[in-house]
């Protein structure tokens, strides 16, 4: 039960013994004079510790009245120049609207915001000027994740700080140039400039969490010392109804991430309307955030309102407040003070006398505490001060501050590009500045030079916190990777034959690297919990589980060899059934190299079918961020679980995968493929420090582990490489690629033809679709820019010319996968794949069902050379019917 306000400000007229309630008041006020708070807190915490144990029904203390945190007799003195940096905020709002609005007079509809910087200014001003941590200081500095649609104004105070020049700001949105200027927080384009992606709606919040975790990760394992980073995540009231927002609230009070603060941007607004309209979006936070453990700083009121809380000595006040709800306050900012002390103070004759001594003018311009840059100023230094738990400053403010009555509060606000005459002419004179009306048809930006006052205090308050900020450092020591002899073993055959999945293969390689001196302590694995799914328990005890405290208690495998091993300085990151908070950790990880200059190699395994398609904005933001790793879904493929059915088979992420451009996407069917694959992604992304990442498909069914063929190397990279030649003298010829766990299929397929139909059968092992039509498609381009020189032929056409027969290609995935090449095989492709939903069965079952078993296969290819008149059409039909065609079967996409 959330404490409701009869219960938090008792009447005059509950009370059934006054007098009685004086004495303890008076016996509180006492206490709190002789004793000082601490004693007072302990007191009054062990009277409801007893109240709750006798049971007499106290209420949820989650929420505090409707007033400021910090009362004004706790404030800090203010350490700056107010006036002056009054003066730098006008500059910087001036600045961010025009921005919007040239770009909008130049090109229509090219978009912007202009109310979310308006609302929030004073949070980030403060900051800059007296709180975030630039990387030239003794530090790597502070991670700052910056609300999306603020991006205007962080641009112009970059572009006082001569970082950005008016050139750069005339091509706001418009990039296609190579010198302009992202519309939201994106490193991928702006890779000196941002330092994370935000704009995607609850991923800022949800990664400065893990960011703030993994920091405290890093230095338990003494990679670098990050004591003195703190993360801040600046984000709206609006953004926390996504589920990625409040999600991971818990994890960060559990791992008391005192390095971390977020910022709410209450300004009751989301694009459409009001953010609770019926409620009070405040209160609600502040019972999440209360609930889950964090510290709870409430800005709602400005300095104005000081007094007259003073002099409302019976709280009436403060109940009038609690019971308004959001959509009036929304409403009061647009209204004027007449209405304000009618609709708010009623017919209350002691809230009328509160407000007696101001004019309508002067309520109108009572502000709210996001606005007021002494109130934001000690929620941030008291924020900063506060240990064992992460920090939550929650600031009221209005969406469109300043802006004009069209604009300011409105429904509408979100969607504001442009002004009109007038209102422009208004802010001008709001902000002071000298910019003559004949020029406001087309409004300048203003900059007062760089040696002005404004210019010259706002770079020395930077200096002296370490130098301008966003800003992307990457200044990355480059470790030595492992030699070839790490990976000789497997592209050796298993010894003894025994069969082995690529999951396994794959743990032992990842058990082959942690043991490496060079990179060893690098190597981040991630596990949503499912290591022992993939059969990583060994790990436990091997490299340790981190968690901040250790572990505290003896687990209930403790005398088992592959016992449950929590550690300070564990190596594992053990998220729990969370992939956006794996991915989360995955992106912390792999971006370590331009966060804190140490290059970290992350190993992100999940259940395949729960990964990209669950997490793919997550995964583009990663994207966006530059990250380098490895994203490897294990249990893969469509007909390789056994049982499972629908939701956990996954016949489509190496499609979702290929659709992000930096993600090399691989099959593998063998070992040695793996290995090849993954040194070959630790060269490109540690030594050649690439901004790519990889994908790669792992399979739980065992088969025989080959070794590598000679010269294969070359070919596994690049996505196509032939196993296994026709055998001579057939009477028709077929080329068979496969992939993954369907490839032994395939290799089965190939000696059935051979021995039964007489059909010589080449084997191509198919390790990467996406990267073969990367090529193709850079050749085409090639020869479609340059005409007048001999066009080169895709690797694709290269490898598998005309005149070597039909082409079949069997997959474990949707036929989409194969079909990304057909378009260059000049003797034509014939798909096989899992198209249609999953069902629970045997392997052998499903592979029969979907038509990619090695039967299947085989009557594939048949059916196409009797199509091509290469076969006799009644010896094909027969059999066909020999391999169990049936064509009245149902189709697997309808069923």
């Amino acid at each position: 039960e959330v404490t409701g306000m009869a219960e938090l400000f008792p009447t005059a007229r509950s009370d059934i013994d006054p007098q009685e309630t004086t004495e303890w008041m008076d016996s509180l006020e006492a206490l709190l004079a002789s004793s000082g708070p601490a004693r007072t807190r302990y007191i009054v915490r062990k009277l409801i510790e007893r109240a709750q144990v006798l049971r007499i029904g106290l209420p949820a203390l989650v929420q505090t009245p409707y007033i400021n945190t910090i009362p004004p007799e706790g404030e800090p003195a203010f350490p700056g120049d107010e006036e002056m940096e009054r003066r730098i905020r006008r500059l910087i709002r001036w600045n961010a609207v025009v921005q919007v609005l040239r770009a909008n007079k130049l090109f229509v509809n090219l978009g912007g915001h202009l109310s979310t910087y308006a609302s929030a200014a004073s949070l980030y001003e403060v900051g800059f000027n007296h709180f975030f941590r630039g990387p030239d200081g003794e530090s790597r500095g502070d991670q700052i994740f910056v609300q999306g649609h603020a991006a205007p104004g962080i641009y112009a105070r970059a572009f006082l700080e001569g970082r950005l020049t008016r050139e750069q700001l005339e091509h706001f949105r418009r990039e296609t140039a190579g010198k302009g200027l992202s519309s939201y927080p994106h490193p991928r384009l702006m890779p000196e400039f941002w330092q994370f992606p935000t704009v995607s709606m609850g991923l800022g919040p949800l990664n400065a969490i893990y960011q703030a975790r993994f920091n405290r990760y890093l230095e338990h394992r003494g990679i670098c010392d990050t004591s003195s980073s703190r993360v801040w995540a600046f984000l709206g009231d609006g953004e926390c109804d996504e589920p990625e927002t409040l999600g991971s609230l818990s994890l960060a009070a559990r791992e008391k991430l005192d390095n971390l603060i977020f910022v709410v941007n209450c300004n009751l607004q989301r694009l459409d309307g009001p953010v609770r309209g019926n409620g009070k979006i405040i209160q609600e936070l502040e019972a999440a955030f209360h609930g889950a453990g964090w510290n709870v700083i409430k800005v709602i009121w400005g300095r104005e309102w000081d007094p007259i809380f003073a002099a409302d000595g019976e709280h009436r006040l403060i109940r009038r407040m609690t019971e308004v709800v959001d959509g009036d306050y929304q409403r009061y900012s647009v209204e004027s003070g007449s209405y304000i002390r009618g609709h708010l103070l009623g017919n209350d004759p002691v809230l009328q006398q509160l407000f007696a001594h101001l004019s309508d003018d002067e309520i109108a311009r009572l502000r709210r505490g996001g606005h007021d840059y002494r109130k934001v100023y000690a929620a941030y230094r008291r924020a900063v001060e506060h240990r064992e738990q992460p920090t939550v400053i929650l600031a009221k403010t209005v969406k469109g501050w300043l802006l004009g009555p069209s604009t300011e509060a409105r429904n509408v606000t979100h969607q504001v590009k442009k002004m009109k005459d007038d209102e422009l002419q208004k802010f001008r004179d709001r902000l002071h500045l000298p910019i003559p009306d004949d020029q406001l048809d087309d409004p300048p930006y203003f900059h007062p030079g760089p040696d002005s006052e404004e210019v010259q205090y706002l770079l020395e308050r930077r200096r002296a916190l370490g130098g301008t900020i966003p800003r992307r450092k990457v200044q990355c020591a480059v470790p030595a990777l492992p030699g070839g002899t790490l990976y000789q073993p497997f592209l050796e055959p298993a010894r003894g034959g025994v069969a082995a999945s690529t999951t396994m293969a794959f743990v032992r390689l990842l058990r082959a690297l942690l043991r490496d001196p060079e990179i060893g302590a690098r190597v981040v694995p991630i596990i949503p919990d499912e290591a022992r799914t993939f059969g990583m328990e060994s790990l436990f005890k091997q490299i340790g589980i981190y968690s901040h405290e250790g572990q505290k208690y003896e687990p209930v495998d403790h005398d088992l060899l592959f016992s449950y091993s929590e550690r300070k300085d564990g190596q594992i990151l053990e998220e729990g059934i969370t992939e956006c908070g794996c991915l989360a950790s995955f992106t912390a990880a792999g971006t370590s190299y331009a966060t804190h200059g140490e290059a970290m190699i992350p190993f992100y395994i999940f259940y395949s079918m729960f990964g990209f398609q669950r997490v793919g904005d997550s995964i583009w933001s990663f994207a966006d961020s530059r990250g380098r790793g490895f994203l490897l879904g294990a249990t893969a493929g469509r007909t390789t679980l056994n049982g499972e059915g629908l939701q956990h088979q996954d016949g489509h992420s190496p499609l979702l995968a290929a659709s992000v451009p930096c993600c090399r996407v691989y099959d593998p069917a063998y070992a040695y493929e793996v290995a090849v694959i993954i040194e070959e992604g630790l060269r490109r992304m540690i030594a050649e420090q690439e901004d790519i990442f990889y994908y790669l498909t792992l399979y739980n069914e065992a088969i025989e582990m080959p070794a590598m063929p000679a010269g294969a190397r070359e070919g596994i990279l690049q996505g196509l490489y032939r196993l296994q030649e026709a055998a001579p003298r057939m009477r028709a010829r077929v080329r068979l690629l496969g992939s993954g766990s369907i490839l032994p299929g395939v290799r089965e397929a190939a000696k059935l033809l051979e021995e039964k139909y007489g059909v010589g059968a080449e084997v191509w092992s198919a390790t990467s679709y996406h990267e073969l039509r990367r090529e193709a498609l850079g050749s085409e381009r090639a020869a479609l820019l340059s005409p007048a020189k001999p066009a080169r032929l895709p690797l694709v056409a290269r490898l598998l010319p005309a005149g070597g027969g039909p082409v079949i290609a069997a997959t474990d995935y949707v036929r989409l996968v194969p079909e990304q090449i057909a378009r260059w095989v000049p003797d034509g492709m014939t798909p096989l794949g899992t198209d249609g939903f999953g069902l629970s069965d045997a392997r052998e079952a499903l592979r029969r069902f979907f038509r990619v078993d090695a039967a299947s296969v085989a009557a594939t290819a048949l059916a196409v050379l009797a199509r091509r008149k290469e076969l006799p059409l009644q010896e094909v039909t027969r059999a066909l019917g020999e391999l169990g065609v049936d064509p009245s079967e149902v189709d697997p996409v309808t069923r």
